[in-house]
Parts: structure tokens; sequence; C-alpha cells
């Protein structure tokens, strides 16, 4: 018999995140898996999990089921709040990534199962409308703008260095998966069984083993070197980022359901996807790290407190 505080849409959808980093930092202290694994472990998961994964997000997506006005009052929060970020830190690789932990949330591994649960089809249709652009523009544009900061303090001449970052981007594992899934979109085809079965298996993968490569990485990290900023992070994600939704949304003209969704999903923790960021460009990983477990143990407030607030958004 299920305990009912144990069954709550929140719990369920934040608690086997907290057991997968849990896992991962248990096998660290008990050096089950090497320090020296961890590398190749991040580039396992960065480069063989993650593309199909996106690939198969992007091929689902329909333009004509898109739920525009949610999105645009979703993605223009993260805009600014990932321009304040950037300003106070500045433009470099840190300030992009702390920017990204800021504003980008977890919403595929933890928010389809808790906004199907909570508000059913209908909360997933809106979610839905956002995943299909989320990953497209945020991780995209992301990328191209850490290898142009990558390449910056080089003797090229700044259109070659823009050329060259485009063309390091795209081929990048979070950009061709995309890109082509969209395009495979577009064309009416669907995957054929044989071929989508695997790239189901390996994208499922993805989540769950990014989370315990988080606990690994955390096992090593100095925790309270970096939990001042880490809950620095977790603030903005879970709490400043959802207000920003909420009031762009009202001055938007949402309301309902839609409004809803996307406050909810904006109090969602930081994504693994900002993880592996900090990852393939070993910029502030100790940092990420503890932001990803915090912003996780936060958002069973953050999470609770926006649902619970969820009749009287819908009144808006």
């Amino acid at each position: 018999m299920n305990h009912p505080s144990l069954s709550h849409p929140v719990i369920t959808a934040l608690l086997p995140v907290i057991l997968l980093i849990t896992v991962g930092y248990a096998a660290g202290k008990k050096n089950w898996i090497k320090a020296s694994a961890t590398k190749d472990y991040s580039s396992l998961i960065f480069t063989i999990l993650l593309p199909p994964l996106l690939f198969r997000t992007m091929a689902q997506t329909h333009p004509e089921n898109l739920q525009v006005l949610p999105v645009l009052a979703y993605l223009g929060s993260m805009v600014v709040l990932f321009a304040t970020v950037m300003a106070l830190i500045g433009v470099n690789q840190r300030g992009v990534i702390l920017s990204l932990a800021s504003t980008y949330s977890n919403t595929v591994m933890i928010g389809i199962a808790l906004i199907g649960y909570a508000y059913g089809e209908a909360g997933q249709a809106v979610l839905f409308s956002l995943l299909s652009v989320h990953a497209l523009i945020m991780l995209t544009s992301t990328t191209l703008f850490l290898e142009i900061l990558r390449k910056r303090s080089s003797a090229m001449h700044p259109a070659q260095v823009a050329l060259e970052s485009l063309r390091d981007a795209l081929l990048q594992p979070t950009t061709w998966p995309i890109l082509a899934g969209l395009a495979f979109s577009q064309t009416a085809l669907s995957i054929p069984l044989v071929i989508d079965r695997p790239l189901q298996l390996l994208g499922s993968a993805f989540s769950p083993l990014a989370l315990v490569l988080a606990g690994l990485t955390l096992s090593a990290t100095q925790f309270g070197t970096h939990l001042k900023p880490a809950l620095g992070l977790s603030l903005l994600k879970n709490f400043v980022h959802p207000s920003l939704v909420l009031v762009l949304g009202l001055f938007m003209g949402l309301h309902g359901m839609p409004l809803t969704v996307m406050v909810v999903a904006a109090s969602l923790p930081i994504g693994a996807n900002v993880f592996m960021f900090s990852q393939r460009y070993q910029e502030s990983e100790s940092l990420i790290t503890t932001s990803v477990s915090v912003s996780t143990m936060m958002a069973l407030l953050s999470v609770a407190l926006t649902m619970s607030l969820t009749s009287y958004i819908e009144k808006l």
C-alpha cells in the first residue's frame, strides 16, 4: 500500500533524480568507479546517448501543434535572466555556463512525468510545445557562444573565428541531432522501428546516467567550497526564473493552463544538459555539480510551492 505523501507528483518526479545522484555519489566514495574513468564516462553520455535523445525529440516536432505564446513567455524569461547573469559574471565561458544553469530546466526527465501526472494530456501538450524548441534554441546558441569564446583569443580574423565557431558548433553532439531531427520532422516520414528502437533505448539512458555521473563527480567535490554560489544559482533557477515567466506571461495576456504549465516548468531544477556542458568545456564543473544537486533538493520546495499556487495562477 502506497503512502499518500510518497505518491504526491512532486515526490514521485524528484525522488528518482535524488536517488540517482546518490547512487553515483556512493559509487565514487566506495571507489567502485575510478575517478580516472569520469572523462570517458562523460564522453560516452555526451556523444553516444545525448544525440539520439535530441534527434527523436525534434523528429516528433510538428510546428502546427506549437502553442506559440506560452513558449515565447518562457523563452523570453530565459533570455532576460541569461543576459542578466552574463552581465554580472562577464562574457566568458564561466559566464555562459552559469547563465545556462540559471535558466535551463530538467524538462525531460522530471517535467514530462510531473506535468502529465498533475495536469494530464492538456498540460503535456503545452509542455511539448516548449520541448520542441527548448533544446533547439538554448543548446544550439549556447554551443555557438562557447565555441566563439574558445577561439576568440586566437590570432584569426573575426570573420574566420565566426565561421570556424559555427562549423564546430554544428558538429557538436548538441547541435547536429537537433537540426537533423527538425529536418526529418518536415518529411512526413516515420523512423523505421528497427532504427527507432535502438535510438529510443540510447536516448532513455541519457538522463539517468548523466545524474549518476553528477553524483560521481560530486563525490570528489569539496561541497562546502561551492555551497554558497550553488545556493545562489539554485535560487535563481528555482524561484527567480518561474517568477519572471509568471510576470512576462501575464504581461503577454496568458492565463489558465498554458501559464500554469510554463511557471511549473520554470520551477524545475537545473537540467542534466548543463552539467554535461560544464564537463565538455571543462568549466566550473564542481560548482555546476553541486548546483544540480542543491537545485534538485530545493525543487521539492519550489515545485511544491508553485503547484500549490496553481488554482490561483489559473484564475489570473
